[in-house]
């Protein structure tokens, strides 16, 4: 409890000295969109057919031209209609990129076995409409510790002609959704619209945060994309979260013009490789303070989640 308390300070702490930032917050905000996991498996409130159509209506009316959904093919024979949700997506002007064929960690797997996985993936999306040359490491994953792993995929990627499209922005939407599919499975009063502003004030401090920390790691602006993934608690409120990003000055672009930024072209050389571009290149750069977003730990996440949605009553 001591140590949650410390956290909790912490982050208070941290949103203050945010919201004291004067100029440099006020920056050029810039943002992607970006869905990890597709095709995901089925949530507790949507169909796999529901939640894409209610992604791609939403992402309409929120004005977002063109989202990237990093897919998994090796998935999509487990997913009755994948091809044709994904195809739904493509048509309705969203991009597909490589996320590996079956999401396997690199510093848990084979680098040769890893290479092929990816290849396998590389297959399934080439001359496909809407696919980019575009990687994303499953779990951020790039070897960890294990420079050789991390240094052979690197060099593999530029050999396939593949950009490292590492997030800059992180709020882990996955544990969120997963403790909001849990309450609904097992009987457990909640709020569903607590659930879903905790999603959009998460994902909101999230990207105040890591612009604040690439202005001081990269020394300029640079266009973000945020690391959401296709579940229900993104479709249901995407569009909350767009109009919330928004109202604290970003301004939603394409994927084509987010990776068009140099900073993807930089290769942190860390410790250990893992996370969100922003944070492996503030470590590079020496960068003391916080790297990482306070709401990342699952521990914090847990007690807001705790504290604002179970146990209330509202829209269930």
């Amino acid at each position: 409890m001591l140590l949650l308390r410390a956290i909790v300070t912490a982050f208070a702490l941290l949103t203050a000295s945010l919201a004291l930032a004067g100029d440099g917050s006020e920056a050029e905000k810039r943002i992607a969109i970006t869905f990890d996991d597709t095709p995901r498996h089925p949530g507790a409130f949507l169909t796999e057919d529901e939640r894409a159509t209610l992604l791609i209506e939403e992402l309409r009316k929120a004005g977002v031209e063109q989202a990237t959904f990093f897919v998994n093919p090796g998935k999509t024979g487990k997913r009755a209609g994948a091809e044709a949700r994904i195809a739904a997506y493509v048509a309705a002007g969203h991009v597909l990129a490589n996320h590996t064929s079956t999401h396997p960690r690199l510093s848990q797997t084979d680098t040769t076995q890893y290479l092929a996985d990816l290849d396998a993936a590389g297959a399934w999306l080439k001359g496909r409409v809407g696919a980019r040359p575009w990687f994303r490491f499953p779990y951020l994953d790039e070897g960890r510790s294990n420079k050789e792993k991390r240094d052979t995929v690197r060099a593999a990627l530029i050999e396939r002609g593949l950009l490292n499209a590492s997030p800059t922005i992180d709020a882990s939407d996955w544990w969120l959704d997963n403790a909001l599919n849990q309450a609904e499975r097992n009987g457990i009063p909640y709020d569903k619209a607590a659930a879903g502003q905790l999603f959009v004030k998460t994902h909101v401090e999230a990207a105040e945060f890591y612009h604040a920390l690439a202005l001081e790691a990269f020394g300029r602006p640079i266009a973000h994309n945020i690391l959401l993934h296709e579940t229900d608690l993104s479709a249901m409120f995407i569009g909350d979260l767009i109009a919330g990003l928004q109202a604290e000055g970003w301004v939603i672009v394409t994927s084509d013009e987010a990776f068009a930024d140099p900073a993807y072209r930089v290769q942190p050389d860390v410790p250990s490789a893992q996370g969100t571009l922003t944070e492996l290149v503030a470590w590079e750069e020496g960068i003391a303070s916080q790297r990482w977003y306070p709401g990342n730990d699952t521990r914090l996440l847990e007690q807001r989640f705790n504290d604002q949605v179970i146990g209330k009553s509202g829209d269930e």
